[in-house]
């Protein structure tokens, strides 16, 4: 008999979520059936999206459901096996959720290469946000040697991603973060330009970075970014939106003016091309040579990332509510549990 710790949607939030919102919990596991795996979760990644998912309203996916366990992809070590194709031991990529342990279908876990990069950068830079980053801006963007890309909460998985994806193809390369440390991190990864949003003075910066104006937009914040870089978009100007996190908790619309009307008529005048997308609906086309290029990038240097781990599920709820605030600094996991591939740190004498 096997127990999970689990942490479950307790209620939907009304704007801010709350640390209410949710619940620990102690699940007792089903015995295993034919073709399935109990896993012990090692890594948690907590992302942008999981807001949404929170809601009850219409969206791309489904909403968790209260009272259900958490959404997430992680990294698990199989500990028992029901299927010929894998065994204990084996670290494998899921989404079992934010709980200690689980029993999934083999069918919806794969295998993770240890021999490689860390396994955590399997929900990272090799993982979905490397590839929302790579595929929204070879399907969206479309960056052209020479052009400007702009690139919006630049320090986040998604977004430093995109920025060094945009200067190996040759774009000159704006980066927007929020904070000293953040725009240090920015000018170490090569951005030409790094922008702090918080400046008093962002709008007239951004003025300065961008005289040729704005060729490609990566889009994951919004709000106040987002009514700097409109006024800057060059004709035919592409802007693939991934996220909007700035919006995400708010519970009434935005205050000032109604800038719609100006939208459609840039839209329409400048021929600009603005585009949401979800990284699944870009798998098709786009991963075989996502997987070809970057992890050929990372190993030969021309990529680096940053990861934020915090220890322990009971920290998840706190970490995701910091995210949501621009807290983290890179890519946000969650240690659940040991990591057997992780090289032991030497002892002091």
């Amino acid at each position: 008999m096997t127990y999970s710790t689990a942490i479950v949607l307790a209620s939907r939030p009304n704007g801010n979520p709350t640390p209410s919102n949710f619940r620990l919990e102690i699940h007792e596991l089903p015995a295993l059936t034919p073709g399935a795996v109990l896993l012990r979760t090692i890594y948690l990644s907590l992302d942008p999206y999981m807001r949404g998912r929170m809601n009850a309203g219409r969206s791309y996916a489904m909403p968790v459901a209260i009272d259900a366990v958490m959404e997430g992809a992680t990294v698990c070590e199989v500990l028992e096996s029901a299927s010929p194709d894998f065994a204990p031991g084996d670290i494998v990529l899921g989404r079992s959720g934010w709980q200690t342990h689980s029993v999934e279908s083999a069918e919806l876990v794969s295998l993770i290469d240890t021999a490689g990069a860390p396994i955590s950068t399997a929900l990272g830079i090799l993982g979905m946000p490397g590839f929302a980053a790579y595929a929204g801006l070879m399907e969206i963007g479309r960056p052209k040697p020479g052009e400007t890309l702009v690139v919006a909460g630049a320090t986040g998985a998604v977004g430093s991603a995109v920025g060094q994806f945009g200067r190996i193809l040759g774009a000159r390369t704006v980066g927007i973060a929020g904070g000293a440390a953040k725009i240090a991190w920015l000018e170490e990864l090569g951005f030409d330009v790094a922008l702090d949003h918080r400046s008093p003075y962002f709008e007239e910066e951004l003025a300065v970075a961008v005289p040729d104006g704005i060729d490609v937009y990566f889009e994951n914040v919004g709000g106040r970014v987002w009514n700097a870089v409109f006024d800057h978009l060059n004709d035919f100007a592409r802007v693939p939106v991934c996220g909007l996190i700035s919006q995400y908790n708010a519970s009434t619309p935005p205050s000032g003016p109604d800038r719609l009307p100006e939208l459609m008529s840039a839209i329409n005048t400048k021929r600009l091309l603005v585009r949401g997308f979800t990284q699944r609906d870009l798998i098709p086309a786009h991963y075989k040579s996502f997987a070809r290029d970057v992890p050929r990038w990372l190993a030969d240097g021309r990529l680096k990332y940053r990861e934020d781990i915090v220890e322990g599920l009971e920290s998840a709820p706190d970490a995701f509510l910091g995210m949501l605030e621009g807290k983290n600094f890179g890519k946000l996991l969650v240690r659940v549990s040991e990591d057997p591939t992780a090289t032991p740190t030497p002892r002091s004498e």
